[in-house]
């Protein structure tokens, strides 16, 4: 509901500007140690990152509330952004976007954890698992990137908006594909935030669509095993589909006007 995500913003920005909070039965703040504004900045950008890659890799929907909550604590505290960029792209190279290289001298391990993959006693996770995560991080930044905090002052310009989502998708563009990757990648990022770009960027947004279906769509297609086509033929459908009817819908779980009021 609207009324409790209120709650847990004031929560947090309450905590964030100094004052005192409840947590866990007690109350805390941040004048209580001279490093704990610094350690709360941090921990709190690496558990935004972590709703995405948990919460919205279940529950697609999921992310465009922790989004706007995300989007007004970023406006109202700066750093938190930046250390929510660090966060992310150290976890999904991707959101970059970049490819990471095997450097000389790296083990495989080392090579694994640096393109996102989660290494345990020297097994890696399944890929399955792997793009769950990816795609959960993307589709919270292809979110966060669109949303405001609609209580905040909106004098000033997002602190992070669509044409950081235009330039990424540009990036992608004139990136050579990865096999599954790319795929699963641009269709969560269109799928979330293809209809805002579509608006705010009108007949460039078309082009640049029509580039994806007829010259980079290929290049994927190129690359793709038969047992990694699911991810391209989703993408394929959509770029399609959008392409046709000369729309892209409004993605599900969008927060619509009326629940603020609940």
């Amino acid at each position: 509901a609207g009324s409790k995500l209120r709650e847990i913003f004031d929560k947090i920005n309450n905590l964030l500007s100094g004052r005192s909070v409840q947590s866990g039965g007690r109350a805390v703040s941040v004048t209580q140690h001279p490093q704990a504004l610094d350690f709360v900045f941090y921990k709190l950008a690496e558990k935004f990152v972590r709703q995405g890659e948990e919460e919205v890799a279940s529950h697609h929907d999921a992310a465009f509330p922790i989004a706007v909550v995300a989007s007004g604590i970023w406006e109202t505290h700066p750093r938190v952004g930046d250390l929510f960029l660090a966060h992310l792209h150290k976890k999904c190279p991707y959101s970059v976007p970049f490819y990471p290289a095997l450097k000389e001298g790296s083990s495989m391990e080392e090579y694994q954890r640096m393109l996102g993959y989660q290494v345990k006693d020297s097994m890696v996770e399944e890929q399955d698992n792997f793009l769950k995560r990816m795609s959960g991080m993307i589709r919270l930044y292809a979110a966060l990137i669109q949303l405001r905090w609609p209580y905040g002052d909106q004098q000033g310009t997002h602190p992070h908006g669509l044409n950081y989502g235009w330039r990424w998708l540009a990036q992608m563009l004139n990136m050579e594909p990865l096999a599954d990757v790319t795929a699963t990648l641009l269709f969560d990022f269109l799928e979330v935030c293809g209809n805002a770009l579509m608006r705010q960027y009108q007949v460039q947004f078309w082009k640049i669509m029509l580039l994806l279906q007829e010259e980079y769509v290929p290049r994927i297609e190129a690359i793709t095993s038969s047992g990694q086509m699911g991810s391209l033929m989703r993408l394929k459908q959509f770029v399609q589909k959008c392409i046709q009817e000369k729309k892209i819908c409004l993605p599900t779980g969008t927060l619509q006007p009326a629940f603020w009021k609940s």
